[in-house]
């Protein structure tokens, strides 16, 4: 009679997460920052369909790298939840701190119990009146959930945007300067002396969350996709 092939626990969750780390390390990289005006979210991304940065709810966004159809189906069950709990309840009862909480419980489920995990990382962005009451969470594979302040850079070459990014970031920063901090960070460095080329608005997702909008009308949606003219002028 044939034996089954033993695998301990720690070794089985050792591979998990490294398969999905590898795969996630393989993507572009996200940028969200908390800057004066709001929050802004910049991803390297040259597909004008398939988006890693959209909207959850009024003042909620959601950022990803990784596998998409993995990610779309999280962002699509979180715009679920929102609508959802914003009908059932009230619509300030919806928050990141929530919504993250719920992500949270379907990776750690999918980590531990599923023979592939999600290869993915998730940000979820939250403005508030004021920059000090923003709320970043980032999410791993494993359902890992972290509360992070100024900034988050996932995917790709996170650690060398995540320096690059660390040493410019100021508090008072606008749009146009937070995007533009995220932009020197995703540009890759060239061999010799030659200076970084800049990553055309082609191949850019800029979204931000507008903390006027959301002062100014209160539950009013402050979510806004920049296209490539808009991307253009910020830059100018």
């Amino acid at each position: 009679m044939t034996q089954q092939f033993y695998v301990s626990p720690e070794q089985l969750m050792k591979d998990r997460a490294d398969f999905a780390r590898k795969g996630i390390a393989r993507g572009r990289s996200v940028v969200v920052i908390s800057c004066a005006d709001g929050i802004a979210l910049v991803a390297e991304n040259p597909s004008p369909s398939l988006h890693k940065i959209g909207e959850i709810y009024d003042k909620i966004a959601f950022a990803a790298v990784g596998k998409y159809n993995e990610f779309e189906s999280l962002r699509q069950a979180g715009v679920r939840y929102a609508d959802v709990r914003g009908y059932s309840y009230d619509r300030e009862d919806v928050t990141a701190r929530g919504l993250a909480s719920v992500y949270a419980q379907s990776l750690g489920a999918v980590f531990t119990a599923e023979q592939k995990p999600f290869e993915v990382e998730l940000a979820v962005a939250e403005v508030g009146p004021t920059q000090a009451e923003d709320h970043l969470y980032r999410l791993t594979f494993d359902g890992s959930i972290a509360d992070e302040h100024s900034f988050v850079v996932m995917g790709g070459q996170a650690e060398k945007v995540s320096a690059a990014i660390g040493e410019g970031w100021q508090a008072s920063l606008g749009f146009a300067d937070a995007v533009r901090l995220a932009l020197k960070g995703l540009t890759p460095a060239q061999e010799g002396d030659q200076p970084p080329a800049p990553l055309p608005p082609g191949a850019l997702e800029v979204a931000v969350l507008d903390r006027v909008s959301e002062n100014s009308r209160g539950t009013r949606r402050a979510f806004r996709r920049l296209n490539d003219a808009d991307i253009t002028a910020l830059l100018a």
